[in-house]
């Protein structure tokens, strides 16, 4: 798998490239915006938000408006809204420094595998339908009544497998085991700032409810 690592730090880009190399990956570095958006095609791009040029979060923009590459951001902001914020954008994942290579390298094998073939959550029917809110599972789109809801890869399987069971409350770690994966080594928190994103872009917070100390379950807007 080819690599691209966007870190400005000299450092820290060499300690991944090596790293990375030696766990079986190809890993090519830059160290600035322009130089990611300039660099090809790559199967995944590991982007710190924190570049001398430009915001990572701009870069991100572009690398999704360009691509569907599997984005996984690097970054020592631990704020909710820029980690909310980056997924939005189109980020798969995050990780927040400092960060184990072992913690990256699982990162990036989850993202792999849940955009290799057949990913995504299994689901009752080919079409879900929950009050206004309709998708399409095969062709991975969603629409709010005429309106086309544009998710992330992770977003799109999140949003998917809560409404193959409307009104039914996801334990967290089913949820974490179905749309990322049985051995997720990150913070269970990553799927509160994915409920968080996926509320923001249905536009009512009310689609999802969360149910204190046990997780989330889908609701139309009453």
């Amino acid at each position: 798998m080819r690599i691209l690592v966007v870190e400005d730090d000299a450092a820290i880009s060499t300690s991944l490239v090596d790293g990375l190399g030696d766990a079986g990956f190809e890993p090519t570095a830059v160290g600035t915006g322009r130089d990611a958006l300039a660099a090809g095609e790559f199967d995944l791009v590991l982007l710190d938000l924190g570049l001398p040029d430009m915001d990572g979060l701009d870069v991100c923009r572009a690398l999704r408006a360009a691509s569907d590459v599997p984005i996984i951001v690097l970054t020592a902001r631990s704020d909710e809204l820029d980690r909310v914020l980056g997924l939005e954008l189109g980020a798969d994942d995050y990780v927040v420094k400092p960060f184990s290579l072992r913690e990256l390298v699982a990162r990036i094998r989850a993202v792999s595998r849940r955009r290799g073939p057949g990913a995504g959550p299994p689901a009752p029917a080919t079409v879900l339908e929950v009050g206004p809110l309709r998708m399409d599972v095969r062709g991975r789109r969603a629409w709010r009544g005429d309106e086309e809801v544009s998710l992330t890869a992770k977003e799109f399987d999140l949003l998917a497998y809560l409404a193959s069971e409307p009104g039914v409350v996801h334990r967290r770690g089913d949820i974490l085991e179905y749309v990322w994966d049985a051995h997720w080594y990150g913070p269970t928190k990553t799927v509160d700032a994915h409920v968080a994103s996926v509320r923001r872009k249905l536009g009512d917070p009310r689609w999802i409810e969360a149910v204190r100390g046990v997780g989330f379950r889908l609701e139309v807007p009453g």
